[in-house]
């Protein structure tokens, strides 16, 4: 028996027989890029702006009592999942890279995967929720008030928080079955589900199931109702003889559509790639995802601000108020 034989023997013999679970994993990061500091600098600068939006779009709906509708109950857990998401997956990065923290002991290393998978679900989810709000308001104009009450949204919302909650923790709790004897280098920029047991020398069939099934219900199932939410919404727009009722009627939907498009875009490119089975260079796989988590969460408050008249107004308010407490 060759070397290359024992070895084989060796790790057939670990993954038919032993859970080898090691101290933690290295988060590999940038290898090509030479100052990776900066970027992490750019991602820990568009955090703060996110957590100064998304909490003036909350204190906003929170003190606005005209503004305690269905459609900003959606809107506030929105702007929760972003602040969340950001949290779970912008600072551990920071400090991986900027103060070369690069090794991450296991158990901490599946708590922020646990995190970053479950808000990044959520974000598609708080979409899904926004879009059934125009789906009501729209193709059911005269019932909206008691198809879609606050109850029924917090009802709704709370289910939505609650479903990708049990999967991605399904997801997470399978890992520890995985025997890790050959690397614990992650490639990519934070403990990611996929990388991570990739790296397994036993059968991890079940954990490509679950990721597949993530993917699937967590993502591009959302998608699909908002695809056919608005098929129906723009069928029911069809109808509206006055074509200045029809464009007003769609304006509510335009920062919507906005936020769709900013969050799914770069997720239907990855996956679209991975399952064509190009080759992608790691690197820039880790950029697209990087970028598709952290600038969605920023962008949602500024676009409710600019799209939706009510809270620009308020802040357009709060803005004036600030002025004339400076000039006294």
């Amino acid at each position: 028996m060759n070397s290359q034989q024992a070895a084989a023997a060796v790790a057939a013999g670990v993954s038919n027989a032993t859970i080898f679970k090691p101290l933690g994993f290295y988060i590999r990061g940038f290898s090509s890029l030479q100052q990776s500091d900066y970027y992490f600098i750019f991602l820990l600068v568009l955090y703060i702006f996110t957590l100064l939006a998304n909490i003036l779009i909350m204190l906003i709906i929170w003190f606005t009592e005209s503004l305690h509708t269905p459609k900003y109950i959606a809107v506030f857990s929105l702007a929760v999942v972003d602040i969340s998401y950001s949290t779970a997956l912008i600072p551990k990065s920071v400090d991986i890279f900027i103060f070369n923290s690069r090794f991450v002991f296991y158990d901490p290393c599946l708590t922020q995967m646990f995190f970053v998978h479950y808000f990044s679900a959520m974000e598609s989810f708080a979409l899904s929720v926004l879009a059934y709000d125009r789906l009501i308001a729209i193709c059911f104009p005269l019932r909206s008030n008691t198809l879609n009450t606050n109850r029924r949204m917090i009802l709704i919302v709370t289910i939505s928080w609650t479903f990708p909650f049990i999967v991605v923790l399904t997801m997470v709790f399978l890992i520890p079955r995985l025997s890790f004897c050959r690397s614990t280098t992650v490639n990519s920029y934070f403990c990611d589900h996929g990388p991570l047991f990739k790296n397994a020398c036993n059968d991890y069939s079940v954990n490509w199931f679950m990721a597949a099934f993530y993917i699937v219900v967590l993502f591009f199932t959302p998608l699909f109702f908002i695809v056919m939410s608005y098929v129906c919404i723009i069928v029911s727009l069809l109808k509206i003889a006055s074509k200045i009722g029809r464009m007003k009627a769609f304006k509510t939907c335009t920062a919507h559509l906005t936020l769709v498009a900013i969050f799914y875009t770069p997720l239907l490119v990855t996956y679209i790639i991975a399952w064509v089975n190009v080759t992608i260079d790691t690197d820039a796989r880790i950029y697209n995802t990087s970028l598709s988590s952290c600038i969605p969460p920023l962008v949602n408050p500024i676009v409710y601000t600019l799209k939706t008249e009510e809270i620009l107004e308020r802040v357009k308010r709060c803005i004036t108020k600030i002025k004339v407490g400076f000039t006294r």
